[in-house]
């Protein structure tokens, strides 16, 4: 099958191998380089890069909705499309030269978490599962119809980042599979419950804090939900009242115990004070400009003891 790949985040690489494996994948389409690292030299995305490595030329449009890219992309006379984190919209002339089906990967159960951060939400809400959904492309933020879907189950000792890398690995099947259902002739396109919908919207950097005035299940998984970014900053408080500045957040695990302390206090055992009887443990901490590093090797090097205590930013 003759295919175009729209891709920018690494989201979508598992799958854009599986294509090139399985079909003639006849163009990769990329976002435009930008600017990366301390000397912000210009930089493919992680699709591009793979791309180029390839062969492929990979086109890099500030906006691929013009006339001409539109007819660049009705010239490759594709027999499909596939979009995985792109980064644009792509308009109703262009979806039409995409091919007999152009489709979206997206990483939730929809209508659920429809937007940017569909991951991240789904763990800061406690889901306990989650998944891809293939869907058409809309004009209306993933309101598609549904063609097939995946799940998995959210592991709580897990962050957003891993949950990311273990969904990108399952995108390839539920691709395949709808690809499969195209050449057959057998697709059962699902309309969305809009009842049901929910937004995943983008975060920024001031979301990446969390209040310990909450049960320690929802403590939790707001820390992992916002690891790898924003980060799960908080402001460390010595018990005499000493401001160490601020701390990220990288992992925990939520404990259910009579707890007499006010909420964001640490005890004994490393563990965080939160609304209910409840704590979280603190597993993995890192300070401004150095490594993430185990919560009792900070403690020994750092003197983060009894007493201390977390402050929400």
């Amino acid at each position: 099958m003759r295919l175009l790949f729209f891709g920018s985040g690494a989201f979508g690489l598992p799958t854009l191998q599986s294509l090139c494996d399985r079909h003639e994948v006849v163009q990769v389409i990329s976002q435009p380089d930008k600017p990366a690292g301390r000397k912000r030299a210009l930089t493919p995305t992680p699709i591009a890069q793979w791309a180029l490595e390839q062969g492929y030329a990979v086109p890099r449009a500030e906006n691929v909705n013009t006339p001409e890219f539109v007819e660049q992309i009705k010239a490759y006379n594709a027999d499909a499309s596939i979009v995985i984190a792109f980064g644009q919209k792509l308009g109703p002339e262009l979806i039409d030269a995409m091919g007999k089906l152009a489709v979206n990967l997206h990483a939730s159960l929809l209508p659920k978490y429809r937007g940017a951060a569909p991951i991240n939400w789904a763990m800061i809400d406690n889901e306990p599962v989650t998944g891809n959904s293939v869907i058409a492309l809309a004009q209306k933020m993933d309101a598609g119809v549904v063609y097939a879907t995946n799940q998995t189950p959210i592991d709580p000792n897990e962050t957003a980042g891993e949950l990311h890398d273990r969904l990108s690995k399952l995108g390839p099947g539920v691709i395949n599979q709808v690809l499969q259902q195209l050449a057959e002739d057998t697709l059962t396109p699902m309309t969305q419950d809009e009842s049901l919908a929910s937004k995943a919207r983008k975060f920024t950097k001031a979301d990446g804090t969390v209040s310990f005035d909450q049960p320690a299940a929802m403590v939790r998984a707001r820390i992992h939900g916002l690891t790898p970014w924003p980060g799960c900053r908080v402001r460390w408080i010595k018990a005499d009242g000493q401001d160490k500045g601020l701390l990220t957040l990288k992992r925990v695990a939520d404990e259910s115990i009579q707890q007499p302390l006010y909420p964001g206090v640490i005890d004994g055992q490393l563990r965080v004070t939160c609304a209910d009887d409840g704590v979280v443990k603190l597993s993995e901490i890192q300070a401004p400009g150095g490594k993430a590093m185990s919560a009792e090797d900070f403690a020994r090097g750092q003197g983060l003891e009894q007493g201390d205590r977390f402050e929400s930013l």
